[in-house]
Order: structure tokens, then sequence, then C-alpha cells
């Protein structure tokens, strides 16, 4: 569907099918902001085409298999505290709604709890918000136990807020002993009692998730394998490229947030080296602060990468919004964007592009800082991963040391261990003995020098 910007057209077009019921009506109220405003020149990432993100939007709604009815840009000039739109716009949202016969309308904006009930009696509809709507989607994707534990913490801090006596059956009506106490607590105080102790216990077992999820992490550590992370913005093709890489076959499909629980798999480098590949959820602009905050066990794999694959739909319109918001998510979790010694950044999706198109993308990498290259790739056809995986293998390979051994052909257990415990670039058999250059961690440097009699390759 084309979305129309919605200012005061009362005569506009209505959408094939738009009688129908059980449809959804989606406003994108954005802000106006005038060319070389104070605000505009104060904001830090860059500014989204307004039919892009009412696009997103729309399809965030269909995420969850939510009909459109109509999608509308509804341009405001500030925010209103009370219904976050000015009058005019709800009495006109509030017709629509009403020929629509729509029973939900979804604002793309993060509403504030009295907006979001004000909005509701003024338009006689469901209303969620942006927020509410990716927190549903999150709650539909979510496969493994983790998962679900971490959606339902950030649904209960968001729904703290927002209580609607969902849980009546819960309340307790009285106090006291028998017929003779008064009231006990109030419907809204046991709602909140109630939800506090649930978020309280799922915050006990995600601790747990937590220490499992370390035990893991120290275990993977004594082997010689590093960590390297994909991230990035929803349906930026993570998962095809996860699948590229490592021959899986995690689910990729072309929607918004299709792949939520995290995996990890094999990587297996040029030289015939070991990483393991973490695949995880996909960022989005104003991704709401209840989600890092409950992911943070599923992005904790992300802040102990080796190595981070930043890796764009280079063929989307709003690539360079969408980079901006990874970033600002990226810095949520303490980590720099612009290091480059640690980030990869992977312009997937050049299939998209003709040869022309392509060459000129060649041409606007090439002219990009060495430290800061940027990869051209498509996870569909195969083009550009051989280049990508020696990327990382040098990446890898620069936080290692390689040394030059010699041991002897009959000692089978050092040479098992070296296979074991480090990357064996060459081997090679004089006189009886194996002529080896490795590549090992620093936590095993020590080790391979004191037992191999193992020099440093740059110091020979």
């Amino acid at each position: 569907m084309e979305p129309r910007n919605f200012d005061g057209d009362a005569d506009r077009p209505r959408s094939a099918g738009a009688q129908q019921t059980g449809r959804v009506l989606v406003i994108g109220p954005y802000l106006r902001v005038r060319a070389g405003s104070a605000d505009a020149q104060s904001e830090s990432h860059v500014q989204r085409d307004a039919e892009a993100r009412l696009d997103e939007a729309a399809g965030l709604a269909r995420a969850i298999d939510l009909v459109i009815a109509d999608a509308i840009i509804a341009p405001i000039s500030q925010i209103r505290p009370a219904t976050y739109i000015g009058k005019g716009k709800v009495e006109e949202i509030a017709a629509l709604a009403k020929s629509l016969d729509v029973e939900l309308v979804v604002m793309d904006c993060a509403l504030a709890p009295i907006q979001q009930r004000n909005l509701e009696k003024e338009l006689h509809a469901k209303v969620l918000d942006r927020t509410g709507l990716i927190l549903e989607i999150f709650g539909r994707r979510a496969k493994t136990r983790e998962g679900s534990l971490q959606v339902e913490l950030a649904h209960l801090n968001y729904q703290r807020s927002r209580l609607v006596r969902s849980w009546t059956h819960l309340e307790r009506q009285r106090g006291g002993f028998g017929f003779m106490g008064g009231p006990g607590e109030t419907q809204i105080e046991a709602d909140r009692r109630l939800i506090q102790e649930r978020i309280s216990k799922l915050e006990g077992e995600l601790k747990k998730v937590q220490a499992t999820r370390r035990l893991h992490r120290a275990g993977r550590q004594r082997v010689p394998y590093r960590v390297v992370a994909l991230v990035g913005y929803t349906n930026a093709g993570k998962s095809t490229l996860f699948n590229r890489l490592t021959r899986a076959d995690v689910q990729a499909a072309d929607m918004l947030f299709a792949t939520l629980d995290p995996t990890l798999r094999a990587l297996t480098l040029p030289h015939g080296g070991k990483a393991m590949l973490s695949d995880t959820v996909g960022f989005i602009s104003n991704l709401p602060t209840q989600l890092v905050a409950a992911f943070r066990a599923t992005l904790e794999e992300v802040l102990e990468a080796d190595v981070i694959l930043h890796v764009r739909d280079i063929s989307h319109e709003d690539a360079e919004a969408q980079q901006s918001d990874v970033d600002a998510v990226l810095r949520q979790l303490g980590i720099n964007p612009d290091d480059s010694g640690r980030i990869i950044e992977v312009w997937n999706k050049i299939d998209r592009y003709d040869a022309e198109q392509r060459e000129e993308l060649l041409n606007i990498a090439a002219r990009r800082p060495e430290d800061h290259p940027a990869m051209l790739v498509s996870a569909v056809s195969g083009e550009g991963i051989d280049a990508l995986l020696s990327a990382i293998e040098e990446r890898l390979a620069a936080k290692r040391t390689t040394l030059d051994l010699s041991i002897d052909a009959a000692d089978g257990a050092g040479i098992s261990w070296l296979h074991r415990n480090s990357e064996v670039l060459t081997k090679e058999l004089h006189d009886g003995r194996f002529d080896m250059t490795v590549r090992v961690d620093e936590t095993k440097r020590d080790i391979v020098v004191s037992r191999f009699d193992a020099v440093p390759r740059h110091a020979t």
C-alpha cells in the first residue's frame, strides 16, 4: 500500500477493500523539522524519510499478521501532552477509523500511558504504540525459554504503567479476617503487586540464564575459538549471511524480526582456523529501552565478541539512517561503533544492483579510510563471501601471536595438543622433526613458548 500524507485532506481516495472489518489503521505522527532549524541541527542521527518510516511501521504490523486498512502520515508541529497529536487531527483520525470500521489504531511513536488512554477514548478503538507493537512481535517470535523470559520481562515493565484491570481473577477483595476485614488492596495496587512479583521472578530466572551463558563462554575460551557476532538493522540479511558463512539452516525470511533467538555455529576460516559465529536479534529505530535491557543476556554475545560484523542492507533507501540507529544501540550496549579494530562493515544485498551500480559502490568503498573498510557481499549469491572470510581471519589474527617451533615427530601428544589449542599454519617434516608455525591466543602463548621452546615470528 502506498503511504499517504494526512494533513487535513478529507476527500482522499480509500484503499481497496478498506471497508472490511478487522483491519488496522497505521498513523505516522511525525514532527515537522525545517531544514536549518535548531532542532534539525541538534539531531545527532540521520533524518529518516517519513514515507520510509511509515512503510516500516506498516511492515511491523504485518509481521504479526495484521491487515492494513490504511497507512497515513500525520505531520505535527509539536507533541501534545494529552494526545500526542492535535485535537483537529484526533477528530479526523477518529472519523477515518469509524469509516474504515477498524478495531486497532497503530501510532508509530512512543506514547505515554495517559496519551494512549486519551486516544482510545477519542478514537473509540484500541491504540497500540510503536513500543507495544514491537513487544507483540517479539512475543510471537520468541521460541526458546530464554527468549520467552526476556520478552515477558520487557512486556511487564511496559505494562506496569498501563494497567487495564486484566488480572481481576487474582485480586484480593478483602483484608483482615473473614467478613469483618475492611477493603484490602485496590485493584490497581493488586495489579502492580502481581506484576512486580512476576518481574522479580523473571529477573531471577534470567540471572540463571546469564550464569549458564557465562559457563558456555568459559568453555569456549578453553579452546582456541574466537567469537564473531552479526549485528545490524532488522531485515538486513543477517540470518541469510549466517547461513551462507556456516552452511546452517537458520530461519531467514523477508520480514522484520524473522530471527529473535540467538544462534551459535562454527565458522571455518580460509586457513582452516575456527571461530564461533553468533546471529543476534535485529535492531530497529527507537528500539524500546525495555528490550535492550531485557535482552542484555542475549546481547552479551555481542559484548564478548572479538569481531563484530555490522551487516547493512546497502540497497535500502534509508541505509544511512539505519546505520545511525544500529550505532546508537551499540553505544547503549557500551560498544564503540567506530572501533575499526573490532567492527567490520558489511554492505549486503549487492545482488540487487546492476553492473554499473556495483562499480559505483566499489568506488565509494575504495574511497573509505583504510582502517574503516566496507566489504561488499551478497548473502544470496555468495558474491564477496571469500573476501569477507579473509577479512575476518585477518582481524582475528591481529589479536593472536604467530610462533615458530620445532617438535620431535615422535611427540604425538604434543602435536595433538597444538592442533587442539592453536591454529597450525604450516607443518613440515625435516630429519624426524616437525617445523611448525602456529597462531595462538594470548592465553596460550606462554604455555606454547615454555613447552615447545617456540619463538615469536617477528623475532626470527
